[in-house]
């Protein structure tokens, strides 16, 4: 092989790895790359039906805040964790009505009350019975659930009752390759009513979405981007062509020369 032939066949082997190269854009991989960054929303959650309420009761009288914490020793031994599939802890049931069954106190209404809302109602009707009543009140069973083009599918549960669309992704083990970012769906049920947001996590709009705060029971599905995937096996097999023909320019330099 003549110095020639060689040097077109390194050419066209440099062509072939640029257009390799240039085949995947940057801007379809890189999060948050666009727009500027907005004022995030203040987070608030708010109890809903089907809700499952850890209340802890406490007084100046301990004694006599027994019977208002059935709970609180099963309650206290679950463990935190985003582990898939737990089962539902114990506590006090949202029902269809909005309200929970409170010992000695009977039904009392939460649904569309934020946590605090909730305790400083259940503290004022304590007070009948106990001295100086404390409330605590936590979220059981707040769980989303992460479906499609993701590493690790499957529900979560959230033991900070708080989670970004982000750090949802993140605990599924992020998206694939193949994954579209562009339009990711959260579908969002709020007392029989479904909502459905699409958000561009290549873009910092995302920041600004009302999906960035996920809200229990959310349902976040990354679609495939099919023509990713193809251009990804396209680039595969263009891989092995352009190492083959490296292997052979430079046997044939190495006898040749």
């Amino acid at each position: 092989m003549n110095n020639l032939t060689t040097t077109r066949v390194c050419i066209l082997l440099g062509l072939s790895l640029a257009l390799f190269a240039s085949c995947v854009s940057r801007k379809e991989f890189v999060y948050f790359n666009q727009g500027q960054v907005n004022t995030l929303q203040p987070y608030q959650f708010f109890i809903k039906t089907d809700d499952i309420l850890s209340v802890i009761v406490s007084s100046s009288e301990p004694e006599l805040a027994v019977p208002f914490n059935p709970y609180l020793n099963l309650t206290s031994s679950q463990p935190p964790g985003y582990n898939n599939g737990f089962p539902s802890p114990p506590g006090y049931l949202v029902n269809s009505a909005g309200e929970i069954s409170f010992p000695l106190i009977g039904q009392v209404k939460v649904a569309g009350l934020t946590r605090e809302e909730a305790a400083v109602q259940l503290r004022d009707k304590l007070k009948a019975f106990l001295k100086d009543p404390v409330v605590s009140i936590r979220l059981m069973n707040f769980r989303i659930s992460v479906m499609g083009d993701v590493k690790s599918p499957g529900s979560f549960n959230i033991p900070n009752e708080k989670i970004t669309l982000p750090e949802a992704l993140s605990i599924a083990g992020d998206l694939n390759l193949s994954a579209q970012r562009k339009n990711i769906l959260i579908i969002r049920s709020d007392e029989g009513k479904k909502t459905e947001y699409r958000v561009d996590l290549t873009t910092q709009e995302v920041f600004s979405s009302p999906a960035y705060y996920l809200r229990q029971g959310d349902i976040v599905y990354v679609e495939t981007n099919r023509a990713q995937r193809n251009a990804s096996g396209i680039n595969n097999r263009l891989s092995v062509v352009i190492s083959f023909a490296s292997l052979i320019v430079t046997t044939s330099v190495l006898l040749f020369r």
